[in-house]
């Protein structure tokens, strides 16, 4: 019979791969504590949990959670990112650690559900930000409108003139 924690700690890990937009699964050995802690706190602060734990308990989490394919990368010292919002900032992260110190290593990542490989992990983190992605297709839609608008009331300013001149001229003639 499993015992109480682990239970609790599956379940918390079932509801965060759920919860979760995107998770990336890494290689944490030879990070020390204050590498780790710094890691944490810059992926906290984007909404990114980073999760060690024992590759038997993950591998229970995923497959109740519905995630197949892990097993094979959870072996060796694993972490787990779970990203809800924004997985860019987090592919960012990551690669900036990995840039710096050539750690954590990167196992696999899925976003939205689609696996990808550890050499995606730099293209991926160069996107921009879902922000000014939303705000680049809000420009997008935006502009097209604002010209409409535009020749809209360039038409009707020239109407207005029309009508204005045509007013003026049966004022002189009377």
């Amino acid at each position: 019979m499993p015992k109480p924690e682990k239970v609790t700690a599956v379940a918390e890990m079932k509801k965060m791969f759920e919860e979760a937009d995107s998770f990336f699964v890494t290689d944490y050995q030879g990070l020390n504590v204050a590498h780790v802690t710094t890691l944490r706190a810059n992926l906290r602060k984007n909404g990114v949990q980073f999760l060690v734990a024992k590759n038997t308990l993950l591998r229970l989490a995923a497959s109740q959670a519905g995630v197949e394919g892990l097993d094979q990368y959870l072996t060796g010292p694993t972490a787990v990112a779970f990203a809800k919002a924004d997985p860019v900032a987090a592919a960012k992260i990551l690669n900036d650690s990995i840039k710096e110190r050539e750690l954590p290593r990167i196992k696999l990542f899925v976003v939205d559900k689609h696996e990808h490989q550890p050499a995606d992990l730099a293209r991926f983190a160069d996107l921009p930000s879902r922000e000014v992605l939303l705000s680049q297709v809000v420009s997008a839609v935006e502009a097209p409108l604002t010209e409409l608008v535009g020749s809209i009331d360039g038409f009707f300013r020239k109407l207005i003139g029309l009508v204005d001149a045509l007013e003026e001229k049966t004022k002189a003639e009377a």
